[in-house]
């Protein structure tokens, strides 16, 4: 009766109207108790027993209680859950199911149904599933937290759960497209120039299948080159019609992981008639494109072709031979081009130091596993001198098709990166000044100024000075209309070379042809799929580093209970401590703040600064090179842990 007193209603109305309120989003701790964070950088601390009515990510309206100096919440509205759909482990206890969400800082134990189409008896104790979170102890006429179990992921016991576990949590297809069994050719309205004669090859790695790039490169009598990019034509195959173009699009990108492969194609697309084998014809699209003695571009041409690589090449052996180093040798018809091609690399690689920007040499991290997936060890993989040559030309050809498509459609499939948000670029300048590093606000937005900017920095050689000011810097996106690319320092770039792997690519490859064959260019490319393509990429990376993170924690396991020590790089800090990253294999550790020191009082920490003082000294900060002992690696959230070795 009292529940539907109208009076009773509106004196609850008038008293929540006055009690003080916040909106926040959860934070739960190991402890029980929580914090609830503002988005203006408050804190409010949440008791264990509100924290049994929420969840951590959950965005609510919370009631503040004040008692003297503490300030405490209780949340009484869900805005928004944090959790939704989420990878889970299968608790089966006395014929009662739950599921525990696989999350570092969710420890709830959710009961849990079935989905009506799935078969309770093949879900066991330990396995993975797909769940979703259907009631939530916030919400109008739900008295708790309950879950619906959609999928099975993998079973407990089998090894490839670190693969399956990190791809279903992204939403991620756990394999290579299924493929029709007729592939023809389907060159309407498109010549084709036969480039079969010509000495192309191709470079990569000794295990790739997937060959998208060969190259042909010719020292001009004048002084400069003349290098030829070919590239695989796979829309040669699939029109955008076909069944194989609309699930390349809905993957955007083949998903790169330690020790498998999630083809964007149809496998035999992929490694087989679009790869560019050795002795085998393929058909190509095709730029060549003279580079001056200085490293600068010249006049380019893009036309179709059909090719045929003369020699699979590998990055280590032809660095080892440019170095002269090793036995092997290449033949005669390839040798001389691959001097030309060292030559056209460094005079590039110089052009766009001066006129461009050159990224930092960092090293690859490549894991050697057993057919059981486990880790046989982690090699570092320095970019060489053959790594470079394909790295420059894949830049030079890519700027051309950037070029192009701004000059004759006015759209494509661009990347795009500013060297500061809008939002930051404010922050930034404010935050160089105080380094007493006096800048104009148009270097930090404008891309011939910026350029002057970044070398200035660099030469400053401060890991300190470049890591802080990463906080105040984008991302690359992906862009239908031309735009700057700061961090090569170019107008324009827009990517081709790889169509195998990048769905943007086979779209340019598309525009490219039409302006071949003197056709006007389809549909400016929307909106939505610029940002789906940037979103898909986003998803690829955090897959491929769940992966090598799972597999850091099992492959150091042995040394974190031997308390190795490794040299490190400090790459974040935050309020709990540091995280750094071992140079000798790549994992990040992270080093808690009681582990700089015993008396947790004396470790002052300053994260915005990036800083750590112990004992009112300052002993840390980013980018310092330290030595570190691990000290426990945790499966479970797949971290590591360290500390300082003294």
């Amino acid at each position: 009766m009292l529940q539907n007193n109208a009076l009773l209603a509106q004196l609850k109305q008038q008293i929540r109207s006055t009690t003080p309120r916040v909106e926040g989003v959860i934070k739960a701790t190991d402890k029980g108790f929580g914090f609830l964070e503002t988005d203006d950088g408050e804190s409010y601390f949440v008791p264990p027993p509100a924290m049994k009515q929420v969840i951590h990510g959950d965005r609510v309206a919370a009631v503040v209680h004040e008692d003297g100096d503490k300030r405490s919440v209780e949340p009484d509205t869900l805005i928004e859950q944090g959790l939704t759909r989420f990878v889970a482990r299968v608790q089966k206890r006395e014929g009662r199911l739950a599921v525990v969400p696989d999350h570092p800082s969710v420890k709830n134990v959710l009961k849990s149904r079935i989905k009506n189409s799935l078969d309770e008896e093949s879900i066991s104790d330990g396995d993975w599933v797909v769940a979703r979170l259907v009631r939530h102890p916030l919400k109008e006429n739900d008295r708790g937290f309950f879950a619906q179990i959609d999928e099975l992921v993998v079973k407990a016991d089998d090894p490839a759960v670190p693969w399956r576990v990190t791809l279903a949590r992204h939403a991620l297809e756990q394999a290579s497209p299924e493929a029709g069994d007729e592939w023809p050719l389907r060159d309407e309205g498109l010549e084709r120039e036969d480039l079969t004669a010509e000495p192309f090859f191709t470079i990569d790695g000794e295990k790739t299948r997937d060959m998208d790039d060969a190259l042909r490169v010719e020292p001009r009598d004048g002084g400069g080159w003349r290098l030829s990019v070919a590239i695989a034509d796979p829309t040669a195959y699939v029109d955008e019609q076909h069944a194989a173009d609309l699930e390349a699009r809905t993957r955007a990108f083949t998903v790169y992981l330690p020790g498998q492969n999630v083809t964007m194609l149809p496998e035999v697309l992929a490694d087989d008639l679009c790869s560019l084998w050795e002795g085998r014809e393929r058909p190509v699209l095709t730029c060549t494109l003279e580079i001056n003695a200085d490293g600068s571009l010249g006049d380019y041409r893009f036309f179709a072709a059909t090719a045929k690589s003369h020699a699979k090449l590998v990055y280590d052996r032809v660095s080892d031979w440019l170095e002269g180093q090793g036995e092997w040798a290449p033949d005669a018809a390839i040798a001389p081009q691959l001097e030309a091609l060292r030559d056209l690399t460094e005079a590039r690689s110089a052009w766009r130091a001066e006129h461009a920007l050159v990224f930092k040499d960092r090293p690859d991290y490549e894991f050697d596993l057993d057919e059981a997936g486990n880790v046989l060890g982690i090699r570092t993989e320095q970019r060489r001198i053959a790594n470079r040559m394909i790295e420059e030309s894949m830049i030079a050809a890519n700027a051309c098709c950037a070029d192009l498509l701004a000059d004759k459609v006015g759209h494509g499939i661009f990347n795009v990166h500013r060297a500061f948000d809008p939002d930051k670029a404010e922050a930034a300048h404010e935050f160089l000044s105080a380094q007493q590093i006096e800048v104009e606000r148009e270097a930090l937005t404008e891309l011939p100024r910026y350029r002057e900017l970044k070398r200035a920095l660099e030469s400053r050689e401060d890991a300190w000075l470049d890591i802080r000011l990463r906080r105040f810097q984008g991302f690359t996106s992906m862009s239908a209309l031309p735009g700057p690319h700061f961090g090569l320092g170019l107008a324009a770039y827009a990517t081709w070379t790889s169509p195998i792997r990048k769905y943007g690519d086979m779209v340019n490859h598309r525009l490219i042809k039409q302006v071949l064959k003197g056709e006007s260019a389809s549909a400016e490319a929307s909106q939505q799929l610029t940002e789906q393509l940037t979103e898909r990429r986003r998803l690829n990376r955090m897959a491929e580093r769940d992966v090598k993170d799972w597999l850091y924690v099992r492959f150091l396991t042995p040394a974190a209970k031997a308390q190795e020590t490794f040299e490190a790089e400090i790459m974040a800090i935050n309020r709990g401590g540091m995280r750094v990253r071992l140079t000798a294999n790549g994992a990040t550790a992270f080093v808690p703040a009681p582990m700089m020191h015993s008396d947790r009082d004396k470790v002052v920490i300053d994260d915005k600064e990036g800083r750590i003082q112990v004992e009112g000294e300052e002993r840390y900060k980013l980018g310092d090179a330290l030595r570190v002992a691990l000290t426990e690696a945790r499966e479970e959230t797949r971290s590591l842990v360290a500390r300082p070795a003294e």
